[in-house]
């Protein structure tokens, strides 16, 4: 088998120069055959916050159904997925002839090249079929939010004008073909199309029972034909890497969702980029557990497809987040990556049964979807035996990620950073006329490169306002990069809490009330003011009891006095943040909650009326 070198970085500091040294493993066929150093070489500290992540790694040029078709030639036997839920353990032989066959019956119910078909239920195999299946046969795949009701599936069905669904029976106490009878209410009669749906042609379940109107996902996997499978393999072959393959609804917090349109290409070297930070193409044992939800881009991307394109093996433990199916999951599978948004890893090591299950597989937990606190990635590198904690950011517009820290990074990098630039990937920090600041200086983040989506899926005024004209995408957020081109979040943009004319980041309140030993997890949100415009609330999950007079007292030691907060709302262990499906925290919620709790409606009008 051919060989290559691949490069890794040797980090001694946040602020210090970087070393490279090569190393080498057996190649898989689609990467390329030649020496790559590594991402970003030792260069004069900069002054002003741009940094560009130059690589000699080359992008990849391929689309996911290449992708599969090459790791099963290579590797026919590994082990890929493990879907501990459904019992059901496939190799990378094995699941190319799952995706193949459903792609071929997907084609004989009349699905052409550029379709949307969609997606909506809890993490399964199923799930991952359908993902490469229709990327494989030239569809767009739509990610539909396991939690939307029906007016929400209704919106999403038409905005991008889904032709087939694919769906679980449901979640919770919520199932779902009531709520399509509702939509379509000749489904039972074989009629999925209505005046509220009218684009909707078939719907395809995930289940064993035979529901009216609807083909089982199963049966699917049956239909192809010789026609079928001819125009599915012509479909293939047509498919460019520039094309668009899934669409990600952004989970807005006023409006209505915007469909972020991402390309093969956007998605693959994601993955690709992601997984080299995490050495996986130099661990070809490497094991990832991913409790994270295949809905949003850190599952199917970071997790599905950095599990395809470096050869390894990806273990789902539950159709959910369930903290001890996660923590059994790693005792029995022995997995060596984690992945997860902090309140996954804080209500695992908070678990009453944490101490049953051995973690000391873990070579990597890997962060991302929200801030992390300080407390809770030292508790995780302790308490979980993990020897590296990774921590990245991005948005769905960005494919998900733009940075991530490096394994050699040195604690102080993984704990006041999200790391750098991924490779190829162009971030500057702007003020409000669009001049990059200096280093040190907050700034809106702004990004560019080959993970920047192609737009919002039929909206150009929306696309504009977050795509400059020279290619760079909006964030919304707020970070601030240091001399080597390490970035900083202090909050977003809209979070931003004005106090009597001081902007006040919640991030920086969050951080220090995280170290309170009676806090588990605690957030920070503007409520209105009569006085000053804006104050601060914080509502806070405890583990012992503490009095909002003693929190207020610890906050003023660490921070001005302008940033204590003068509100706060306790929760039990037992009860939950509001949280969107991913586990990031819905602060829009918070808010609106908090505005009834504290009885401020009145404040609130008064604002709303000026």
């Amino acid at each position: 088998m051919r060989t290559r070198l691949a490069a890794t970085v040797l980090r001694q500091s946040c602020n210090s120069g970087y070393q490279t040294k090569l190393l080498s493993r057996p190649s898989l066929i689609l990467i390329p055959k030649q020496a790559h150093l590594s991402t970003v070489k030792s260069s004069p500290k900069r002054t002003h916050s741009y940094v560009h992540g130059a690589s000699n790694i080359p992008l990849l040029s391929t689309t996911l159904g290449e992708l599969v078709d090459q790791q099963a030639e290579a590797l026919p036997d590994r082990e890929l997925f493990v879907v501990r839920h459904q019992n059901i353990r496939r190799t990378f032989a094995q699941f190319k002839v799952d995706v193949d066959k459903f792609a071929s019956g997907l084609c004989q119910l009349g699905l052409n090249r550029g379709d949307r078909v969609g997606i909506w239920g809890p993490n399964s195999y199923e799930w991952l079929v359908t993902q490469y299946a229709t990327a494989k046969a030239g569809f767009i795949l739509v990610l539909v939010n396991p939690a939307y009701k029906t007016h929400e599936l209704e919106y999403c069905l038409n905005k991008v004008q889904i032709k087939a669904l694919v769906t679980a029976e449901g979640v919770k106490s919520q199932l779902y073909y009531p709520m399509l009878e509702e939509l379509s209410p000749g489904l039972r009669e074989g009629k999925p199309k209505s005046t509220r749906v009218p684009h909707l042609e078939h719907i395809i379940m995930i289940s064993e029972e035979q529901h009216a109107g609807a083909h089982r996902m199963k049966d699917v996997y049956e239909m192809g034909t010789a026609d079928s499978l001819r125009q599915y393999e012509q479909n293939s072959r047509k498919t460019q890497f520039d094309d668009a393959v899934n669409i990600q609804f952004t989970s807005g917090t006023t409006g209505n969702p915007k469909g972020a349109t991402l390309t093969h290409h956007n998605i693959v070297n994601n993955g690709y980029f992601h997984g080299r930070r995490l050495d996986y193409h130099n661990q070809p044992d490497t094991k990832i557990c991913c409790p994270v939800p295949m809905y949003h881009c850190f599952g199917c991307v970071l997790g599905s497809i950095s599990a395809v394109v470096h050869g390894v093996s990806m273990v789902i433990p539950a159709g959910k987040f369930d903290p001890e199916a996660t923590l059994q999951a790693i005792h029995d599978e022995k997995c060596t990556a984690l992945y997860g948004v902090p309140t996954m890893f804080s209500d695992q090591l908070s678990h009453p049964n944490f101490d049953q299950y051995d973690t000391r597989s873990l070579r990597s937990a890997f962060m991302s979807g929200a801030p992390c606190p300080t407390e809770l990635l030292k508790q995780v590198q302790e308490g979980m035996h993990v020897k590296h904690t990774i921590v990245g950011y991005g948005s769905t517009e960005t494919s998900p990620l733009s940075h991530v820290s490096f394994l050699e990074d040195p604690p102080e990098c993984t704990i006041h950073t999200v790391g750098t630039a991924i490779d190829h990937v162009e971030v500057k920090l702007v003020d409000e006329e669009d001049f990059i600041v200096p280093v040190g200086t907050r700034g809106e983040i702004l990004v560019r490169g080959h993970n920047r989506m192609k737009g919002y899926w039929e909206d150009e005024a929306k696309t504009k306002e977050a795509i400059s004209p020279t290619g760079w995408m909006r964030s919304g957020d707020i970070g601030i990069m240091n001399e080597m081109g390490y970035l900083r979040i202090v909050g977003r943009s809209k979070d931003t809490i004005i106090r009597g004319g001081e902007n006040v980041y919640p991030a920086e309140i969050e951080n220090v009330l995280h170290t309170h030993p009676a806090i588990v997890e605690a957030y920070v949100v503007g409520v209105p003011d009569k006085r000053l415009g804006e104050e601060i609330c914080c509502w806070a999950k405890l583990r012992s009891p503490v009095s909002e007079t003693d929190l207020q007292q610890f906050c003023k030691s660490e921070l001005a006095n302008f940033k204590v907060p003068k509100y706060f709302i306790f929760l039990s262990p037992e009860e939950s943040f509001p949280l969107t499906v991913t586990g990031k925290v819905q602060k829009f919620l918070m808010r609106e909650e908090s505005v009834k709790k504290l009885k401020l409606e009145g404040v609130m009008d008064a604002f709303e009326a000026a």
